[in-house]
């Protein structure tokens, strides 16, 4: 089976504590990812990682080495259901979006020893697809991945290619997969940080070439205007009914779509200010 590049010569070093909230936006706008350190603490990732020890994993089609579950916010796995919420990240994202946040996902995928590392790809397909669904055509979404061990260069590290999401040749089609490219950049953190990806920037993982497991928790949020292009199976609201109190609200229909599909070419009221697509955003 073909393999990814080893991760040594395409480091990326940042300082990732040390940016304001602007410059996460415009890393995560421009760049197409941003990574926030040290979410999680020692005790949380023990607990989720117990919770997560219990769940019956599947191994994908490439390998037997990169295992996953889908739908943990449906599994007895309350500390994993509490990150969901997690504070410091919804409101980054609501300030993000400036919109009320639709959860999508929860994802545990485990990348074992030999993991090959995955074709780097996008989690965007704009008219859906049999990997995705249809809930992977909403035209705005992030995704979470909090590493729940430490993130090294050995240890199935992080893939992106910085800005792909902003291309408009063919290359760039989202559907498009890819076994390597010369500026993949490989990126590291300490377990209990997360990287949060735009779902259109091309990205992947490396091989994990180290002895130890690498676990991740994926999980995904959209703004409330961007539903799917057509209506998808809605949650359980008895087992939505059974959540936290405080994780609930992010639980609204996967079919929220805050949209005027009948816009007039000049309504009535329209504003003259929009902080929200100002270059001031990221901090000018």
């Amino acid at each position: 089976m073909d393999m990814l590049p080893a991760a040594h010569d395409q480091l990326l070093e940042m300082d990732w504590a040390a940016l304001s909230h602007a410059e996460r936006v415009k890393w995560l706008e421009l760049e197409g990812f941003v990574m926030l350190p040290d979410l999680l603490t020692p005790e949380q990732l023990r607990a989720i990682k117990a919770e997560l020890a219990r769940l019956p994993l599947a191994a994908t089609d490439y390998s037997d080495k990169q295992l996953g579950a889908q739908n943990v916010q449906w599994t007895d796995s309350p500390q994993v259901i509490d990150t969901i919420a997690h504070p410091e990240v919804t409101s980054f994202l609501e300030r993000l979006f400036g919109d009320e946040l639709v959860f999508t996902s929860c994802v545990y995928a485990l990348s074992r020893p030999g993991h090959p590392g995955i074709a780097i790809h996008t989690d965007a397909q704009p008219y859906g697809s049999s990997i995705f669904g249809k809930q992977a055509s909403s035209p705005r979404l992030v995704r979470v991945l909090y590493y729940l061990d430490d993130l090294t260069l050995e240890k199935a590290p992080l893939l992106v290619i910085p800005r792909s999401h902003l291309s408009l040749h063919a290359d760039g089609n989202p559907y498009s997969r890819y076994i390597g490219h010369p500026d993949a950049k490989a990126v590291t953190c300490r377990a209990g940080s997360a990287a949060i990806i735009n779902q259109t920037v091309f990205h992947a993982n490396f091989p994990n070439v180290s002895a130890e497991d690498r676990g991740l928790l994926a999980i995904a949020y959209r703004p409330a205007w961007a539903g799917p292009i057509e209506d998808i199976e809605d949650w359980d609201p008895n087992r939505v009914a059974r959540l936290p109190e405080h994780v609930k609200p992010l639980f609204k229909s996967r079919n929220t779509r805050h949209i005027d599909y009948n816009v007039p070419n000049r309504p009535t009221g329209m504003r003259r200010d929009a902080p929200g697509i100002s270059p001031g955003r990221w901090g000018y």
